[in-house]
């Protein structure tokens, strides 16, 4: 059997899945909703996975694993490289383009960018905080204004004047775009706008102060959204591409730096079939009150993790 390497992304909004080969060729892939609950969407992920796998003679000898989740999830399949979402993503991006300067990363309720020289990353910026940048805000517009938001790139492109939102704040961009409703401007228009404003949140917030440098990778899911494609290209003034497998790239990362570590254990697509559960401890050894996670095979503690010292080491 040839090997292959897994590498799985899972954050607040989706979860991605990618088997690779030894040439970093992609056998396998998948992308769903993480709705909450990343062990039941991991387990389906592998299901997915398993079956697109069957007639290919390749054994899974690395597991890796990325995003919010990714503590936990890399306890339950024993993954050998456990990395952040800025390496992942500039690994799997670069892997794609290698000349790649910039990377714009606008997902569900986050965003980031990251700068590369000569392959390396040399600057990056992440904002958790305010959704007016992130996909999730897109969403409750597109709900607010009756258009399904995967229409919206579509319906933004046939504008040729963009309605100007506020775009400081979710709370006075949504203020904002029920007035220019009220005022008469067209749900093009104001489609356009909101995606303008979502760029311009960016720029301001994540990629204040960057120096920011062509080729430009856009990805995350709302890559897919080709009005704020658009948007990036008018305001930053460079072409922007956007890679067809880019949702992936998170879990393609992980998938290579799997492969690059070396580690070798033999990974079975059951692995989830096991009764997996997990249990929140608040510690009260000392005065930080750690909140510690506890994962369970089988009613048997495989992990944990949470603690700022030794007095809250679980250990059984």
């Amino acid at each position: 059997m040839k090997k292959a390497y897994l590498g799985i992304d899972i954050g607040s909004i989706s979860t991605k899945g990618v088997v690779i080969n030894e040439h970093r060729e992609i056998l396998a892939q998948e992308y769903l909703m993480t709705e909450c609950k990343p062990i039941e969407t991991v387990t389906k992920l592998l299901e997915i996975l398993k079956e697109q796998m069957k007639d290919q003679p390749y054994q899974v000898v690395t597991v890796g694993t990325t995003g919010s989740a990714r503590k936990l999830i890399g306890a339950i399949t024993e993954a050998a490289v456990i990395k952040n979402e800025i390496t992942a993503h500039a690994i799997g991006t670069i892997s794609l383009h290698p000349e790649v300067r910039t990377i714009f990363e606008i997902g569900g309720q986050d965003s980031k960018i990251i700068l590369i020289e000569n392959g390396v990353v040399v600057d990056y910026a992440m904002n958790t905080l305010c959704a007016a940048g992130t996909g999730s805000f897109l969403a409750s517009q597109a709900h607010r204004i009756g258009v399904a938001v995967e229409d919206f790139g579509k319906v933004a492109l046939t504008s040729t004047n963009p309605t100007s939102l506020a775009a400081r704040c979710t709370v006075f961009a949504e203020s904002d775009l029920v007035h220019k409703a009220q005022m008469g401007h067209q749900t093009k228009d104001i489609i356009a706008g909101l995606c303008h404003s979502v760029v311009r949140n960016y720029l301001n917030n994540v990629g204040k102060g960057k120096k920011i440098v062509p080729p430009i990778v856009f990805q995350g899911g709302v890559s897919k959204n080709e009005g704020v494609k658009k948007a990036f290209e008018e305001i930053t003034g460079h072409k922007v591409l956007v890679d067809e497998n880019g949702h992936l790239t998170g879990a393609l990362g992980t998938a290579i730096l799997a492969e690059k570590s070396g580690e070798e254990k033999p990974f079975t697509f059951e692995t989830l079939d096991m009764d997996f559960t997990t249990k929140g401890i608040d510690c009260e050894k000392c005065a930080n009150h750690c909140e510690i996670m506890c994962v369970y095979r089988n009613n048997t503690l495989i992990d944990a993790w949470g603690n700022k010292c030794e007095q809250g080491a679980i250990r059984s």
